[in-house]
């Protein structure tokens, strides 16, 4: 598939066709999924930063995918919630058999210098947030390979930003927000039941880790665009991803002081 196919698909929210072959490796992939981020700049479409996925070891055998992959977070997309209200709406129109995925997401100050540590890392971040990401596969069932998952925009549909809060809030230096978040645990709730539990240290030992091991991977390929300031970056989902549909409401509960979200999908 072209980067022109691959983007009609995803505008449309049609799976790809049987036996459609984006790339056969992840350096490829990526390639084209720069390729079709090209295309949506072209065309006026703003990035809002990144989204890491496959960070949760516990989900690697599960979906076949053992190595984190990211992909472009578009405006479009994004929506942030009101100060104050940890609760928000997503619209899953032309996304292609949509799950959901609580997770952390960061808001990028300055951009990390080369090799960052975690107290570096710490220091370029402005604030953390619980998300909402909805994720989705134009490959039917869910059944695809780890190239496909980057050629496919990392499977990024949208994302519903929290309340955020200032890491210093939270943590004095890298090595406590890395703690904190490692320790901390999330609830997944459907409709007021709960229907999954996970844990921040399933998440590449923590998202702060998973930031960092990002940091790594982006700039180990070539031609994709540098982190900046304002850019948003989701870490990766705490729980599995849980199908989705119109007029659900779902609740992600952190504790460690990472607070709650609602969402009410459209």
């Amino acid at each position: 598939m072209t980067p022109h196919e691959l983007l009609a698909h995803s505008d449309g929210g049609q799976p790809w066709p049987a036996g459609a072959e984006p790339a056969t490796d992840m350096a490829a992939a990526y390639r084209q999924a720069l390729a079709m981020r090209v295309l949506r700049l072209t065309r006026g479409e703003r990035p809002g930063g990144y989204k890491i996925g496959f960070t949760n070891r516990t989900l690697w055998q599960r979906y076949g995918v053992f190595a984190p992959m990211w992909g472009t977070v578009w405006q479009a997309g994004l929506r942030r919630c009101e100060p104050g209200r940890p609760a928000g709406r997503l619209d899953l129109g032309h996304t292609c058999e949509p799950r959901i995925e609580p997770e952390i997401v960061f808001g990028i100050a300055r951009t990390p210098p080369a090799g960052a540590d975690l107290q570096q890392l710490f220091e370029c971040l402005s604030w953390l947030a619980p998300g909402f990401e909805i994720v989705q596969s134009h490959r039917p069932g869910w059944k695809f390979t780890a190239a496909d998952t980057a050629a496919d925009n990392g499977l990024h549909g949208r994302l519903l930003v929290g309340p955020t809060r200032p890491v210093g809030d939270l943590a004095a230096d890298g090595a406590r927000l890395h703690a904190c978040l490692a320790a901390a645990r999330v609830s997944l709730e459907h409709e007021g039941r709960v229907v999954d539990q996970g844990c921040g240290a399933d998440v590449l030992d923590s998202p702060l880790a998973a930031l960092q091991h990002f940091l790594v991977e982006l700039r180990a390929c070539p031609g994709a665009p540098e982190l900046q300031p304002g850019d948003v970056v989701t870490t990766g989902t705490w729980t599995d991803a849980w199908p989705v549909q119109p007029g659900q409401r779902w609740c992600a509960r952190f504790d460690g002081g990472l607070g709650e979200l609602s969402l009410l999908l459209d």
